[in-house]
């Protein structure tokens, strides 16, 4: 294990420590007027081909995988993965939003989380914050926002679970939400983790947790509806903290039924140029047509990352984002 994960740090690392190197101008501004580069369905990379399909899956899925599972579950696993580098992996090459979709196993008498896409990952949630924390450990200027969602099958009991383990591992990395998060403010305070977690109820007992994070999810199968998707919801206007707009196509039964051999890794290579020109067009900071996260699949590929990134070099003052000839740029897509 220790050789491959070596190797594909070493291509990626370069944005390792990119907020750590950002102009002093762009301390004050807090990280939800930012560019921050995340990924989709973090935790794909390791999904488990011998597990069930999860609690939350048509009866439909559940029935044809329990029929023809020799045929089925292949189909599941090429686009259930959205992933293929570790999140030490993704964290090193300048990932800063992780999408973790949490689960507990049915009929699992043991309080094992799991995270969940169509089927269960072969690693546990707290191990997994262990990994994070230790990356953290040794990169104490970057911050990381850890959007913890889906929830599928967690008890009362069980997000009391979870959340009494997230402060255990984290303690004063953790920022509270009352907390205007500037990188000033956070290396100040030594905070480096924004939880945000989708359950209203937990969010209002542990001051520790922020409120679930709007995601702009298209739910596309071509690349320029995509877009389209994308910039309408930008005229409607950005939310006032943190939001993510999701650069990831969506496949449907008729998609998968046209393209036998392929997947969703093949779905989203071939999108990627398109949604390059996307993304060099977008403008940090708080106005309407800004942007925030831009969340994708297999993140190591096209210099998704670093192009986020770069987009924090068009903001000019702590006050608000040079937003001039955002939008009007035309672009012509064949996709």
């Amino acid at each position: 294990m220790e050789g491959p994960l070596q190797t594909s740090v070493h291509v990626c690392n370069e944005n390792g420590q990119w907020m750590s190197q950002l102009p002093e101008k762009l301390w004050d501004i807090p990280l939800y007027n930012l560019a921050l580069p995340g990924s989709h369905d973090t935790m794909t990379y390791c999904l488990d081909k011998n597990s069930a399909v999860s609690g939350n899956n048509s009866k439909l899925v559940k029935f044809l995988n329990k029929c023809m599972p020799c045929i089925v579950h292949p189909i599941i696993m090429k686009w259930s993965t959205t992933q293929v580098l570790t999140v030490t992996e993704q964290l090193e090459a300048g990932v800063r939003y992780l999408d973790f979709r949490i689960a507990h196993k049915a009929n699992d008498p043991s309080m094992n989380l799991f995270f969940v896409h169509m089927v269960y990952t072969t690693v546990t949630v707290q191990d997994i914050l262990w990994e994070v924390l230790r990356w953290l450990e040794a990169h104490p200027q970057e911050v990381v926002v850890l959007a913890c969602r889906n929830f599928d099958g967690l008890t009362k009991k069980l997000h009391c679970h979870l959340i009494a383990y997230i402060k255990e591992i984290f303690q004063c990395k953790l920022c509270p939400r009352n907390v205007v998060p500037t990188l000033r403010t956070m290396w100040q305070c030594g905070h480096q983790v924004i939880v945000s977690y989708e359950e209203d109820v937990e969010v209002e007992q542990h001051c520790e947790l922020w409120p679930a994070i709007p995601y702009w999810w298209g739910n596309k199968t071509a690349t320029r509806a995509l877009i389209q998707y994308l910039e309408r919801m930008k005229q409607m206007g950005r939310p006032e903290k943190f939001f993510v707009a999701g650069i990831n196509l969506t496949e449907n039964l008729r998609y998968i039924l046209v393209h036998p051999f392929g997947s969703l890794k093949k779905m989203t290579l071939q999108s990627l140029p398109c949604l390059k020109i996307w993304i060099k067009q977008q403008y940090p900071g708080r106005k309407k047509d800004c942007i925030n996260i831009i969340a994708g699949d297999f993140i190591g590929n096209n210099d998704f990352v670093k192009d986020v990134i770069e987009l924090n070099t068009k903001i000019n003052s702590p006050l608000h984002c040079q937003s001039k000839g955002a939008g009007t740029n035309s672009v012509s897509f064949s996709a």
